[in-house]
């Protein structure tokens, strides 16, 4: 039996016996906070600890070292109410939160900051996408029991998310992890070295100008209280958000302006009039005769909703489109009410998001310039513009296909029969 020296080899330093015939060594660092502060590693045999010992000494060399680990639950809480909440806008906030609680935390929640791994992530991603998110969320056990009908009665729904709910997941963690590298708790960001499928967006065709202009006819014959917000979304591609957000005094109605300078967001439990999320989406735009002609419709339809509501009358921003009340629109309403109003006018159905896009489109089909358009649609960079131009349209591409076989010289015969039987 070999007798293992309780005596320090050269140049071990602070490596000592420890408890159950282990051994311990300690390191004088610098914690983040500019604090000297000993670090202790441990292992059971001398070699195992001086391996451990000398790797730490060559991170104290290369700046702070954290002393007290935290866990990924810990450093999430931290990060969203000390450095999202305070500096970013109230929606991502929302969607930082959301994704951290019900995708990172039940599953990497637990394990130490410092010793997540890249197989970590990656394992995590997979199991996420093969989990139904109504058992791990027990949403139907949330229910009452006369309403439970699939994962709290042992039929699995599997609501499985969808690719972009794991790519926010996996973002929401790459940005937590980033601010943990900042500010030196760990050395790499494990989140960025794991690639997610990117999720294929289904496009949509924008509507053409005899669609938009069927739309609109049939809510302004219906007299339509939500006509002038179509109208806007339509011919200057206004957003939902600065739509709801617009007041009485952002229009001009003697120079026939409209000044864009808030929005209306809901974030958690709150609606929120707040600013335009750029600089660019703030901006003057002049108004055509049918927006001002919609708008002082809108005005006089507001003056006798206020009229009647009395002294129930809540407006307390001069919104332009509230409820009968004055209270401001929910946003998902809006959105509720376009599908309604595209149904009644039988027109095809586009998303209420699309209606910018459409804007975009007509403005191409009208030979508007690439400039003009970007300041209509107060896109922050003209490569955004340059995208929408760079759709052409059926007509344009017909003309192209038809235009190349041409080249080829040879054209379709006008009946196919009688070619096979010349043949």
């Amino acid at each position: 039996m070999v007798r293992v020296s309780g005596k320090r080899g050269n140049g071990e330093g602070s490596i000592y016996p420890y408890r159950n015939g282990g051994f311990a060594a300690y390191v004088w660092v610098t914690t983040p906070d500019g604090k000297r502060k000993r670090k202790y590693v441990y292992g059971k045999t001398r070699p195992e600890v001086h391996e451990k010992w000398l790797k730490l000494h060559n991170e104290a060399k290369k700046g702070p070292v954290a002393t007290r680990h935290r866990t990924v639950d810990g450093f999430l809480n931290y990060w969203l109410t000390s450095v999202v909440k305070p500096n970013l806008a109230p929606l991502t906030y929302v969607a930082y939160e959301g994704a951290a609680r019900l995708y990172i935390v039940p599953r990497l929640g637990p394990k130490r900051l410092d010793k997540l791994t890249v197989r970590d992530v990656r394992e995590w991603l997979t199991k996420l996408a093969d989990t139904c998110q109504c058992c791990a969320q027990r949403k139907d056990a949330k229910r009452r029991p006369e309403r439970q009908r699939c994962c709290a009665v042992g039929e699995c729904c599997e609501q499985y998310p969808s690719g972009r709910v794991v790519q926010i997941a996996r973002d929401t963690l790459r940005a937590a992890l980033s601010q943990a590298v900042i500010e030196e708790e760990i050395s790499r960001n494990v989140a960025k070295l794991v690639r997610v499928p990117k999720p294929r967006r289904r496009k949509v065709k924008a509507w053409s100008v005899g669609e938009a202009s069927r739309f609109l006819e049939h809510a302004v014959t219906s007299d339509d209280p939500l006509y002038a917000a179509w109208v806007l979304a339509l011919t200057l591609g206004l957003r939902r958000g600065e739509i709801l957000g617009l007041t009485w005094e952002s229009i001009d109605f003697d120079a026939g302006e409209l000044y864009i300078d808030h929005q209306l967001q809901r974030a958690g439990r709150e609606v929120l009039h707040r600013e335009t999320k750029t600089e660019d989406s703030e901006d003057f735009l002049p108004l055509p005769e049918l927006c001002l002609a919609a708008l002082r419709q809108r005005r006089q339809q507001q003056q006798e909703d206020r009229k009647a509501a009395g002294e129930l009358w809540q407006d307390v921003h001069g919104l332009i489109f509230t409820t009968r009340y004055g209270t401001p629109i929910e946003p998902g309403n809006l959105t509720r009410a376009f599908a309604v109003r595209i149904r009644q006018a039988g027109v095809r159905a586009i998303p209420l998001r699309n209606t910018r896009h459409t804007t975009g489109s007509l403005l191409v089909a009208m030979k508007v310039h690439p400039k003009v358009a970007q300041r209509i649609l107060r896109h922050s960079k003209f490569t955004m513009t340059f995208d929408v131009y760079s759709e052409a349209s059926d007509e344009e591409i017909r003309e192209a296909l038809q235009r190349l076989s041409r080249g080829f010289g040879q054209s379709p015969p006008d009946d196919p029969e009688e070619s096979d039987e010349d043949s």
